[in-house]
């Protein structure tokens, strides 16, 4: 056993990001967290793709 190692991988960069912190609905961490399990995505991946959908298909409507 002297020779054993423990071999920890480094995690691939992802580019910059930053951390927000929300407050969400019960009901809706709940239908997040059915959308992660069923796509094999993180609560995190789905909040992010969903966001930037959103983001990107969003209209500002002028008063």
């Amino acid at each position: 056993m002297p020779n054993e190692k423990l071999i920890i991988s480094s995690k691939k960069y992802r580019g910059d990001s930053t951390v927000v912190s929300i407050r969400l609905p019960d009901e809706l961490v709940k239908k997040l967290d059915e959308i992660a399990e069923q796509t094999g995505r993180t609560r995190n991946e789905v909040i992010q793709k969903c966001l930037a959908f959103a983001v990107d298909n969003l209209e500002i409507k002028e008063y």
